[in-house]
């Protein structure tokens, strides 16, 4: 299993997120995934710069390790055809490091450009004629498309990268997985479902394609005190207790803040370590492993308490994550 780091723009502004992620390779971490929202879930988290700007800058104070946008809606607040262009100029800025992670958005960011909110099917449907366009894009030429839900007129890409990007899929459930599982490089989640990571293999498998990464996420609230870690987790990250159908739906953070308003410390404490054991971390991932994810981000709750994690990571949290679960 490999391990990588967050760049959570919800919680971090533009310059930390550089610094963080420059500090975060050098403690080890083999791979760094970065949200892509318009707003945070919480006030209390309080940033959400434009990602695309900062994966930018990321790609040129990093120098090995592997990125991934975690995820990217390419239906509403961006048009497919941009999103392709922005992943061909990251794979150039990171000479070939980039993972382009795709999903069908949430409501809260999406609902800004004033188009509504269709339901899920529609969001599939839009996500899959959007995968068409991108892949059509890396493919080079010109792409031009009528499709139901976009148009794409003589379009190309004029910095192609020499290596293709590769394209993640977030999903959620069966329908998503039986629709997806064939279209991506990697399967994207944040449950560790067993019947996720099956479901998607055997569904490749039925298609005549081979296994792929599976590559999840796990918050931590790390902190020598361990109650100021449950009440930092439940303050910044008591929206992720929702579940991934009821997060993708609301539309701001007043409505995340109303939902869960009687989720206890404790609540999240249960779901996500708080405290400074690394042995709590690795009993966390293990759920991801045993149900089949190759691949595990973990997440430091709190944009201002990355420092002390990076050197816990470095020192005790990877070391004990390679040994057990690598």
């Amino acid at each position: 299993m490999r391990f990588g780091y967050t760049l959570l723009t919800e919680q971090t502004g533009p310059k930390q997120l550089v610094t963080d992620a420059a500090k975060a390779e050098q403690a080890g971490f083999s791979f760094e995934v970065m949200s892509d929202h318009y707003s945070p879930w919480l006030d209390e988290q309080g940033h959400s710069p434009y990602a695309w700007s900062v994966l930018g800058a990321v790609a040129q104070a990093t120098g090995d390790v592997e990125l991934m946008s975690f995820v990217t809606c390419p239906t509403m607040r961006y048009h497919p055809a941009v999103v392709a262009q922005k992943a061909a100029t990251v794979q150039e800025l990171s000479d070939g490091r980039f993972l382009l992670g795709l999903g069908a958005g949430e409501n809260l960011n999406e609902h800004v450009v004033g188009r509504g909110w269709p339901p899920v099917n529609v969001r599939h449907e839009m996500l899959s004629e959007a995968l068409q366009i991108i892949n059509s894009l890396f493919d080079g030429g010109y792409t031009n498309l009528s499709g139901e839900h976009f148009r794409v007129d003589s379009a190309t890409l004029w910095d192609l990268p020499a290596t293709r990007v590769p394209i993640g899929v977030a999903v959620s459930g069966a329908q998503s997985v039986e629709r997806f599982a064939a279209a991506a490089d990697a399967m994207i989640a944040v449950e560790p479902k067993d019947d996720l990571c099956r479901r998607w293999d055997d569904t490749r498998a039925q298609l005549g394609v081979g296994k792929s990464r599976k590559v999840g996420q796990l918050p931590v609230s790390w902190d020598r005190d361990t109650d100021a870690a449950a009440r930092r987790a439940r303050e910044q990250f008591r929206w992720f207790a929702g579940g991934w159908k009821v997060n993708a739906e609301l539309p701001g953070t007043a409505a995340f803040a109303a939902a869960t308003q009687y989720v206890r410390e404790d609540d999240v404490a249960s779901a996500i370590p708080c405290g400074a054991s690394p042995q709590a971390v690795v009993d966390a991932a293990r759920s991801f492993r045993d149900a089949g994810f190759t691949d595990l981000a973990l997440v430091q709750v709190g944009g201002d308490q990355q420092d002390e994690f990076l050197a816990a990571a470095e020192d005790e949290i990877l070391p004990a994550l390679r040994e057990q679960l690598g």
